[in-house]
């Protein structure tokens, strides 16, 4: 149980400071730009740090544009280059899909937790902080993302968390 305390504080402080680099970058209530974003800024982190893209539609989707080497681990593949539907199943890819679309109606951060028994891997979860990025400094058109891999006890259910 201390163990997964130590790993839950060490994955809170790490989404505290992304968090407070991300929101170093906003000037005058406008959001930052995908430009502003510089790696070395928070390279303890880039292992499980993702850029999500906004692909716009009738039915709004979203595409992993990057996705750090340490997520290879957790998804047991590369998820570069897909969409929620090609990393998930439907009900999981309808859950992330609820909480993108309110961090970009919202233009607000997100933070949760998404248990990994989808993956057959009930004892673990991802601690997600998702920070929106806009070119314009208003209409968010990608999502910064950091995922931190935590064991959790017993079974706990599937699905996103919002926090």
């Amino acid at each position: 149980m201390a163990a997964q305390l130590g790993a839950s504080a060490t994955a809170a402080r790490a989404h505290e400071e992304l968090f407070a680099y991300w929101a170093s970058l906003r000037r005058a209530g406008r959001l930052p730009s995908r430009a502003d974003i510089d790696p070395a800024g928070f390279k303890r982190l880039l292992p499980t740090v993702s850029l999500i893209d906004i692909v716009p539609g009738e039915r709004r989707d979203y595409r992993l544009r990057l996705a750090g080497t340490g997520l290879y681990t957790v998804y047991g593949r590369e998820i570069t280059g897909r969409t929620l539907g090609e990393v998930y199943g439907q009900r999981v890819a309808e859950d992330w899909r609820t909480e993108l679309d309110r961090i970009v109606e919202d233009r607000r951060p997100g933070v949760g937790c998404h248990s990994l028994s989808w993956r057959g891997s009930a004892h673990a979860s991802l601690l997600w902080l998702r920070l929106p990025l806009a070119s314009d400094g208003r209409n968010v058109d990608m999502i910064l993302g950091y995922d931190a891999v935590v064991g959790v006890q017993g079974d706990s259910a599937s699905g996103i968390r919002a926090a």
